[in-house]
């Protein structure tokens, strides 16, 4: 990454509902107007606390489907035998819900009676809110183009920088280690590792953990309601010394943050909390963390 490149700060979680995205939207509103974006395009909801207008709705095809030209095809049944997923019935019509978009009918159709044509797969976003440009997205119920989409969208959130001079992209990534957090995790200085302490939660952060390393990304740890059990808690800054990664926080239990949530707030907007000072305090050290990334 050239060193006049914006920074990027990715919050990802092993699983989902650990408070990641509350965590983003506190630091948008504490940050100094930086670039924005939500790379959790399966289940998007950044939007509902920073309520962004949109300024640009692009259609995102990500994948293709078969369809057939009944004009040119002759029933001969060879584009059904290839067929891995059953997308093709006996009738010889594809089943668009069942295709797979690998283009094996297309090849092996000796009257060119199969095209793969693309298919919508979602929506790239950029939008304005009261704290800084943002780029987002949509995904269509059932597509599974999710890392395409993300790769678009930071694409997009780059240029915004780009053009606007600003510094630092915050990311709100998807939960889990699958496609879309390994698309969010490309030219990323700092993963910030939201967990809680759950067994499932400390199960979850080895499986991130390795995932940093894999990419040699400087990962640091949050744990979210930490008192809930402070025996796992306990395990969780074992793991985060026996991998050096810096411990950078531990925000309490508190039902503020639902009730911030429920007027549409960050946390630090709505209230003056032992959790919004926490954060605050998360915020200052991730800035200080991010200097000293080459």
């Amino acid at each position: 990454m050239n060193s006049e490149d914006p920074k990027q700060l990715l919050v990802i979680s092993g699983k989902g509902g650990t408070g990641k995205t509350t965590i983003v939207a506190s630091f948008a509103a504490l940050a100094d107007g930086e670039v924005l974006s939500d790379c959790d395009v399966d289940a998007a909801d950044l939007h509902l606390i920073l309520h962004p207008e949109v300024k640009t709705r692009e259609e995102f095809s990500g994948g293709k489907v078969a369809v057939k030209d009944d004009n040119l095809c002759t029933d001969c049944g060879i584009c059904r035998e290839h067929c891995r997923y059953d997308a093709i019935d006996e009738n010889f019509e594809i089943d668009s819900f069942s295709c797979e978009g690998c283009g094996v009918c297309e090849y092996v159709c000796p009257e060119d009676a199969i095209t793969m044509e693309p298919v919508l797969s979602g929506y790239s976003i950029e939008s304005s809110t009261e704290y800084g440009n943002m780029a987002h997205g949509e995904l269509v119920a059932g597509e599974e183009t999710s890392g395409k989409l993300v790769t678009d969208i930071k694409q997009k959130a780059g240029k915004i920088a780009e053009d606007t001079g600003k510094e630092l992209i915050i990311i709100d990534g998807s939960p889990g280690i699958g496609c879309p957090v390994i698309a969010s995790l490309s030219n990323v200085d700092l993963a910030l590792i939201v967990t809680e302490p759950t067994l499932s939660g400390l199960s979850d952060l080895r499986r991130v953990t390795g995932l940093l390393d894999h990419f040699e990304i400087q990962g640091n740890i949050v744990i979210n309601k930490y008192d809930l059990n402070l025996e796992v808690t306990g395990k969780i800054e074992e793991l985060a010394e026996e991998d050096g990664l810096t411990l950078l926080g531990k925000i309490p239990y508190d039902s503020v943050v639902t009730e911030a949530m429920v007027h549409e707030k960050s946390v630090v907007e709505y209230s003056s909390s032992p959790v919004a000072r926490e954060i605050e305090s998360i915020w200052k050290k991730v800035k200080r963390a991010l200097k000293d990334v080459s």
